[in-house]
């Protein structure tokens, strides 16, 4: 399965070979290739698989100092907890073959606040950093050399009219594989519906 991280939503598929392409403005950039099978979910609450079909709900939250996706079957769901960094409502396509779609951007974005006070997953932030600016949800502003000689980027998110410092941080060859699962369990999943209510709690 080939994955590109493109300036659209398009999305290019090739057997079951996941790549990741991600580059920032200075010219550095960086392949990571992954062979994966296709995931799935299943119901926190009853443990229940999630089948073609099936509307489900999935929620962020920080738990016991790590960061981790529950999801709900629609019959399951009670609502996210007022402490999630933000929840959105799915589902699972009737045919096989459908692109995996990413969280919605305001779950993104509060994510990717939550890990700038989390400095063993300075790569994993990185890495998101480049996903949202490469659907330019972020823009980049300008970069710096912080104290420790390490290039940080400004990077800028004119819908929460904010400016963030991201650190450079690519990952080493040894850890691509755990980056791009996890970045599939927490963001990838199916068909994105629209919520109620708003889909993200604000950080």
């Amino acid at each position: 399965l080939w994955l590109w991280l493109v300036d659209t939503d398009a999305f290019h598929y090739d057997l079951a070979t996941y790549s990741f392409f991600a580059c920032h403005d200075s010219g550095s950039s960086m392949l990571l290739d992954f062979e994966v099978k296709s995931f799935s979910r299943s119901c926190a609450a009853t443990e229940r698989d999630l089948e073609p079909g099936d509307v489900y709900f999935s929620f962020l939250k920080a738990e016991q100092g790590e960061l981790l996706r529950f999801d709900y079957s629609a019959e399951a769901w009670q609502g996210a907890p007022e402490d999630c960094l933000g929840w959105w409502r799915s589902r699972i396509p009737t045919k096989e073959g459908g692109a995996p779609k990413l969280a919605p951007t305001e779950v993104m974005l509060n994510l990717f606040v939550t890990l700038a006070d989390r400095p063993d997953d300075e790569e994993f932030r990185y890495l998101l950093g480049l996903l949202l600016l490469r659907r330019r949800v972020l823009k980049r502003d300008d970069s710096f050399q912080n104290d420790a000689g390490r290039e940080v980027l400004l990077v800028n998110c004119s819908r929460r009219k904010e400016v963030w410092e991201l650190l450079v941080a690519e990952p080493a060859a040894d850890q691509a594989q755990q980056l791009q699962q996890r970045m599939i369990d927490l963001l990838y999943g199916d068909e994105v519906l629209p919520n109620p209510v708003p889909s993200s709690v604000e950080s």
